[in-house]
């Protein structure tokens, strides 16, 4: 991405004392896509993170075409937490983008509310695993494409969302992983979304 800085917070936030509602959120998607950016830029506490140097051991099994210049990898997962208001607490968890640690994912998925799938339109096929992964669970989720600066080809969400095969009830939103306030709108969606969901079940007989 471009030499924009992520909107760090100035100071780091305590848990409200009337937190009461603590929701598990799971940022996917393919690797090098955002999601430790997007956990770290959002995250009102210092992340907790298992990213480790890339190596030559992983040369020929980490598909690196497109982020050629990624030093860093997620090993395990990312866990941040973000208070979206005095009673609700978003925790969140990154997990890894290379397909040999995949079998990380469905444990971090036991427990998750909902979830956010970020695609970089330039490797857009690396999304397909993770919203498979999330049907298969039956997990809501959002869409959020991280707009990297040297995308040229600037597909629209309805092109993309063609292109993933997404129906009209997923929702898709347009992001800047390393800012905080449009992290925020990604999560923002995606709690407005299992609200929806949830008020929508209520009304079924």
């Amino acid at each position: 991405m471009g030499s924009a800085t992520s909107e760090l917070p100035t100071r780091r936030t305590p848990l409200a004392d009337a937190a009461e509602t603590g929701l598990k959120i799971v940022v996917v998607g393919g690797f090098g896509v955002g999601k430790t950016t997007l956990v770290r830029s959002v995250s009102e506490i210092r992340p907790l993170n298992t990213e480790e140097v890339m190596t030559q051991a992983g040369q020929g099994v980490d598909e690196t075409k497109g982020v050629e210049s990624k030093t860093t990898t997620t090993v395990a997962f990312d866990f941040g937490r973000i208070s979206l208001n005095q009673r609700m607490v978003l925790y969140l968890f990154g997990a890894p983008g290379q397909e040999r640690f995949w079998f990380l994912w469905d444990r971090l998925f036991s427990g998750t509310l909902g979830a956010v799938v970020l695609v970089d339109t330039r490797r857009m096929e690396d999304s397909w695993y993770a919203i498979d992964r999330l049907e298969h669970h039956r997990t809501p989720f959002v869409v959020a494409v991280n707009r990297f600066d040297d995308d040229d080809a600037r597909f629209s969400l309805e092109e993309i969302r063609q292109a993933l095969a997404l129906g009209k009830h997923v929702p898709m939103i347009d992001c800047d992983a390393r800012l905080r306030s449009s992290a925020k709108e990604v999560l923002i969606c995606l709690v407005d979304h299992l609200y929806a969901l949830a008020r929508s079940q209520e009304g079924t007989p």
